[in-house]
């Protein structure tokens, strides 16, 4: 490469960054969130519950008063807009049906433990992921999802009474360019935990993770929610300020040394798909379906209702 090319390579690039930076602001300061009691609280809940109408079923299990205030803070109390955000998860469990899936269905993509449920919670008594992208073992987007989407559920199912988020503590070590996700997945990924999951993350650690990630999440930042961002934390063993934010929300002696505690993150696939296998059945008991078969939906069922088109500038300013 030339030195002008280079020049050009650089300046270009840095433009790009500048503007996916000003686009987010812009979308930031649009976004004003809405300050209510909890006696207006209930109001909108009442009036949530009445605008949906009568429910049955799994409709009726799904949509308890915690999941109407769950998705009324995501639209800022707007009944209106909480009503469209909540039918249209509805309508993709009814697709998707995630309360379905089971462990021998997705055990293949953790084989490596790129994604488990810790077997300690934080401070607060809540679930906590593990994500390691850097011990990607495989290629399918599509299973890759579904392997999420199930540890969401599996997450959800284990949540302490009272508790409506989980946290998330995430590795990287290992990422490398072959390991790293593709832009599309990573923003399928965040559509349906935006859309379908809303208030359900509480914070996500990312610990220590390396250059190339950088640019990556730029990309990717355009595309959460302003509040989402706002519970994505970077830490850095040399950042006394952000290793002393993740030491007040997890007992050294709980977290691994991945992590900067005291422990040793191992992981056991055995044992693991032997905990989902138990959860399995509680989540077929809890959701009904002891005595139902399991049908799984035909691969690539639920793509097209995955991604959404690309935001557009003026979509963001307004």
């Amino acid at each position: 490469m030339s030195p002008d090319s280079f020049h050009i390579f650089i300046l270009t690039r840095w433009k790009l960054v500048r503007l996916v930076d000003t686009m987010f602001l812009l979308r930031r300061q649009g976004q004003n969130q809405l300050e209510i009691d909890s006696s207006k609280q209930d109001t909108k809940v009442n009036e949530l519950r009445a605008a949906l109408g009568p429910l049955s079923g799994r409709r009726l299990l799904y949509c308890t008063e915690a999941c109407l205030r769950r998705y009324l803070e995501a639209r800022n109390w707007n009944v209106d807009k909480a009503k469209k955000m909540l039918e249209e998860t509805l309508k993709w469990r009814a697709t998707y049906r995630p309360e379905e899936i089971r462990w021998a269905e997705v055990a293949h993509e953790g084989e490596t433990g790129k994604v488990s449920r810790a077997n300690f919670h934080d401070r607060h008594g809540r679930t906590v992921l593990i994500l390691r992208p850097g011990m990607q073992n495989t290629t399918s987007a599509e299973d890759n999802i579904r392997h999420l989407v199930y540890l969401l559920e599996n997450a959800i199912l284990n949540l302490s009474e009272g508790q409506e988020q989980m946290s998330w503590l995430i590795d990287y070590t290992g990422l490398s360019l072959n390991t790293n996700m593709s832009l599309k997945t990573a923003r399928d990924i965040i559509y349906i935990l935006q859309n379908h999951y809303p208030e359900r993350l509480a914070i996500a650690f990312l610990y220590n993770p390396p250059r190339i990630f950088q640019a990556f999440w730029k990309a990717v930042k355009f595309f959460l929610d302003p509040k989402t961002v706002q519970k994505v934390k970077f830490v850095y063993p040399n950042n006394k300020e952000s290793v002393e934010l993740m030491q007040s929300l997890f007992e050294q002696d709980n977290l691994p040394s991945e992590f900067g505690g005291k422990t040793s993150l191992m992981y056991d696939h055995e044992e693991f798909s032997r905990l989902m296998t138990e959860d399995d059945v509680k989540t077929a008991k809890f959701w009904g379906l002891d005595e139902k078969p399991f049908n799984p939906p035909k691969k690539g069922h639920a793509g097209a209702e995955v991604a959404p088109e690309p935001v557009s500038v003026q979509t963001v300013v307004s």
